[in-house]
């Protein structure tokens, strides 16, 4: 690790903020690890919520609605409905000390508890304990107090197993650390940091609902991962909580660094880099990374890694991090060209054998067959896999696979720019050939009655005539003529019997039989799919494709985070709607991508098409 990055990572990791992964009530001074933790006692049937994650799902479950925050958790604001109690927190930090306000919105007919607990987390050292009506919590480098303007309530029967303090919470309750504020000079703090943060927001002018949305859900799904002491954006808190703490996906974390470049270098770097640390021993990115060093050694995922990186580099120009990354990218893309052609210049998605070593779920699920091979391309149960037969001897789906080309071709351009930014003029032409070659096997996949790169079956030399966006990705590789591109998105993305509609993009399409089950990538709407097919929209300079489809994506993000302040995993391809189907996390930070489509669109950001 560079003394570059290890900047990086103490700048993250500085000050109060929602870093711990299992609660945003928790709010936690770094790199102390001291925590305030919000609870409510209700007490009709005498329940005790501890902890509160946003898009949980069941029956007496927390309902938290996400309000505007910042990155750095200078300002953060949500509401939270649970058995009848209604409240908004908001809370802002002013010269490294935390202020909070507790405002009650509606309350049952005997008023809840608030409950403030002190707790020092992940056995950082300290000690802490009550001092008559406040907490104190005492380090090596210090000791905080914190104090509360509510009114004092003996409750001991709740399960809180550190100091606390309780209250009645009918009325606005204000928590300060440092010295004791009154519950007014505790709002006008609040409201100072609140107008810093909407100042911001205006600079995007009628792109600010749009930034807004994006940039609310990467900030509270940003959490410290104290295993590698590390401030990552994993896809939501309700995965880290399924896998045991922590998960990292490939190209969702790194489509969360491309997120993040907008207006957070140090994050953006963060994600970028500890995906690429991820590497396993073969020498590729996992499809996850999780606690306990938990990967899946079977499989890689979408190669995008390279071309963040180097959009990365566009934006803010530091040679340092190209070189930080180089190497694992470099292994990461050979990995790739030689393990994941299943005919010369023509990829196919794979999964290799290996020996558990925890017996889990994902170490046996889909390994060293189709399943597991369509886990890689990051498609779980596309329709495009359906049927398709898997090659045991060189573990590979039997399908050339045009979305994966397209990917690959791009990562070599990609890395061949970073590497020609670095002097390594020899692997610049290296992954020049690589991407030369795949881009010949692009060409044989061109069907001149059909109008659009397919698939092939290798089994059957037959090409597969499932639709799906990524037959688009082929506009990523430099190899697609002018022509080839315009044929078939005029076809194609403009066809409402393929993927043209008021809600776009369908990950099948709309013709195709399984369209209809709209279940995870069996039909709905997924962010990242629309994302690259944007990128290859603008790249093959179909100017009003791209327009057409930014304006769609604005439409589809903004209709759930407007009604219900969620950004989703994925969304119908019929109505738009999010929330009607449980597999689709509410609150999973790639959804911004959706965003980010209309951000560039506007200017924002730069696109691929511009110089290096």
């Amino acid at each position: 690790m560079s003394r570059n990055y290890e900047a990086v990572k103490r700048r993250l990791a500085q000050g109060w903020n929602t870093w711990n992964t299992r609660s945003v009530l928790s709010h936690v001074c770094l790199p102390q690890g001291f925590a305030v933790n919000l609870g409510i006692k209700e007490y009709a049937g005498g329940q005790y919520l501890k902890e509160a994650l946003i898009g949980r799902i069941g029956e007496d479950v927390e309902v938290v609605r996400p309000g505007p925050r910042t990155y750095d958790g200078s300002y953060t604001s949500l509401q939270l409905c649970w058995k009848g109690v209604d409240i908004t927190v908001e809370t802002a930090v002013e010269e490294n000390q935390l202020y909070m306000r507790i405002t009650p919105e509606r309350l049952p007919l005997y008023p809840p508890a608030l409950v403030v607990e002190a707790a020092m987390l992940w056995n950082r050292p300290g000690t802490i304990s009550r001092k008559d009506d406040t907490l104190q919590a005492v380090f090596d480098t210090g000791q905080v107090r914190v104090h509360t303007t509510g009114d004092l309530r003996d409750e001991p029967n709740i399960a809180v197993q550190s100091p606390y303090l309780a209250m009645t919470l009918d009325r606005p309750v204000g928590i300060s650390t440092g010295q004791p504020c009154s519950i007014d000079r505790i709002g006008e703090i609040i409201h100072a940091q609140r107008a810093a943060y909407e100042r911001r927001v205006q600079e995007f002018g009628e792109d600010g609902d749009v930034y807004q949305a994006m940039q609310v859900c990467m900030a509270w799904d940003t959490i410290y991962e104290p295993k590698k002491e590390r401030v990552v954006t994993p896809v939501s808190r309700l995965w880290n909580i399924q896998w045991g703490g922590y998960v990292l996906f490939c190209w969702d974390t790194y489509f969360a660094a491309y997120m993040a470049s907008l207006d957070y270098k140090d994050l953006a770097y963060a994600n970028a880099v500890e995906m690429t640390q991820e590497r396993t021993a073969r020498g590729f990115v996992p499809n996850f990374a999780a606690d306990e060093d938990r990967k899946s050694e079977d499989r890689s995922q979408p190669p995008v890694g390279s071309m963040v990186v180097r959009e990365l580099y566009r934006r803010y120009r530091e040679t340092w991090l190209l070189e930080e990354v180089y190497e694992g990218l470099m292994e990461w893309n050979t990995w790739f060209f030689e393990n994941r052609q299943i005919r010369p210049g023509l990829l196919a998605w794979g999964s290799n054998a290996f020996k558990p070593a925890f017996d889990s779920h994902w170490e046996h699920a889909g390994v060293s067959d189709t399943f597991g091979a369509a886990l890689e391309s990051g498609l779980d149960n596309s329709p495009m896999y359906d049927g398709v037969p898997f090659d045991q001897e060189n573990e590979l789906m039997q399908l050339a696979d045009v979305g994966l080309m397209g990917l690959y071709a791009m990562d070599c351009r990609a890395l061949a720019d970073i590497a020609s930014v670095l002097e390594r003029h020899e692997d610049a032409a290296l992954l020049g050939r690589r991407a030369s070659a795949v881009e010949d096997g692009l060409h044989s996949l061109w069907d001149e009655e059909t109008e659009i790169f397919l698939n092939r079956r290798m089994d059957t030399g037959e090409f597969s005539h499932r639709l799906s966006p990524t037959n688009f990705y082929a506009l990523l590789s430099q190899g697609t003529s002018p022509q080839a591109a315009e044929r078939a998105v005029s076809r194609h993305f403009y066809d409402p019997g393929s993927f043209w509609g008021d809600w776009i993009l369908p990950s099948i399409a709309r013709s195709d039989p399984a369209y209809a089950d709209q279940d995870y990538w069996r039909g709905r709407i997924w962010a990242p799919m629309n994302f690259l097919v944007y990128l290859g929209l603008r790249r093959s300079g179909l100017v009003q494709a791209q327009r057409d489809l930014a304006e769609r994506s604005t439409r589809l993000i903004l209709k759930e985070w407007k009604e219900k302040g969620h950004v989703h995993e994925n969304y119908c391809a019929d109505t738009g709607a999010g929330c009607n189907k449980r597999n689709s996390d509410r609150f999973y930070h790639w959804g911004g991508l959706l965003a980010l489509i209309a951000l560039m669109e506007a200017g924002w950001l730069e696109g691929l098409e511009a110089p290096l």
